[in-house]
C-alpha cells in the first residue's frame, strides 16, 4: 500500500477534516490524518499523512514550528476573532465580543508604536486561547460553550513567538488599521488570539481577516499541491516520504 505524506495547499472555506475526507475519496485509503489544523477561513500548508505507516509517524510533525502571513484588523473585532462571524466595531458596551475594549484610540498608532507592541508579544509569552477553539473545558469543547453564548475563564498557555513583523505598510481603511504581518511561532499558537492581544496592546481590539500558513518545520507551501489538482491517477506522484532528523 502507498504510504507517505502530501503537502496540500488548503483553500479557504473548508475545514482541515474536509481535506482529509476528499483525500480518502481520491486515494481510496481510509487511514489519513493531518499534522495541525487550519481554520476554515485560513489557507495554506497542510501536512497530510496517508496510509498506516505515515499516520504512525504523524505525532512527530504535529509539534513543529509554523510560519504564517496574515492581515490583522485593528479597531474592530468579531466573536470568533476571524471572518466567520459579523464584525463588531467601537464603541463597545461592556465586552461585546471576544477581547473587546471600552476605550479605543482616536488617532491611529504610528508604525513605531505598532512595532513596539508587536515586540512585546514576541518571545516566550502566555496566551489565553480564544473561546472559539477546540480545547475541552467542563467536558465540552470551548466552541460548543461559545455557541451557547457562554464565556468561561481559560488557563493561559505558554507559547513562543519567534518572529512577529510587519511585511508591508499599515493601511487606514474606513477608520480601521490593516496590518500585513508575518509570524513564526511554536505549535499551539492561536494567530486569532495574537491579533486580539495586539489590538489590546494598541488600546483597541483586533481580529484576523486573512491567514495563510507558509511553512511547517522545514516544509514549504511553495512545494505543496492544490487539492483540486489531485486525482486517482496522479496523487501517488506527489507522495513524499518525509522524515525528521532525530
Amino acid at each position: 500500500m502507498n504510504s507517505g505524506f502530501l503537502l496540500i495547499n488548503k483553500p479557504a472555506g473548508i475545514t482541515s477534516h474536509d481535506v482529509v475526507d476528499q483525500l480518502r475519496k481520491i486515494t481510496g485509503i481510509k487511514k489519513i490524518g493531518h499534522a495541525g489544523t487550519l481554520d476554515p477561513f485560513a489557507t495554506g500548508l497542510l501536512l497530510v499523512a496517508v496510509g498506516r505507516e505515515a499516520t504512525k509517524e504523524i505525532s512527530k510533525f504535529v509539534g513543529l514550528d509554523k510560519t504564517y502571513e496574515a492581515e490583522f484588523v485593528i479597531g474592530a473585532t468579531t466573536e470568533t476573532l476571524d471572518t466567520e462571524t459579523p464584525i463588531i466595531t467601537p464603541p463597545f458596551q461592556g465586552g461585546a465580543g471576544e477581547g473587546s475594549a471600552n476605550v479605543t484610540n482616536s488617532e491611529p498608532p504610528l508604525r513605531q508604536e505598532i512595532e513596539s507592541a508587536m515586540q512585546s508579544l514576541t518571545g516566550s509569552i502566555e496566551q489565553i486561547p480564544p473561546m472559539y477553539s477546540a480545547i475541552k473545558q467542563q467536558g465540552k469543547k470551548l466552541y460548543e460553550l461559545a455557541r451557547q453564548g457562554k464565556t468561561v475563564d481559560r488557563e493561559p498557555r505558554s507559547i513562543t513567538i519567534h518572529s512577529f513583523k510587519l511585511i508591508g505598510e499599515p493601511v487606514n481603511e474606513d477608520g480601521l488599521l490593516i496590518l500585513p504581518v508575518s509570524i513564526s511561532c511554536s505549535s499551539g499558537t492561536y494567530i486569532r488570539a495574537l491579533a486580539r492581544d495586539l489590538g489590546q496592546a494598541l488600546g483597541s481590539t483586533g481580529y484576523v481577516r486573512a491567514l495563510e500558513r507558509t511553512q511547517i518545520g522545514p516544509y514549504l507551501l511553495a512545494n505543496s499541491q492544490q487539492l483540486a489538482d489531485l486525482s486517482q491517477d496522479n496523487w501517488t506522484k506527489h507522495l513524499k516520504h518525509v522524515t525528521l532528523d532525530s
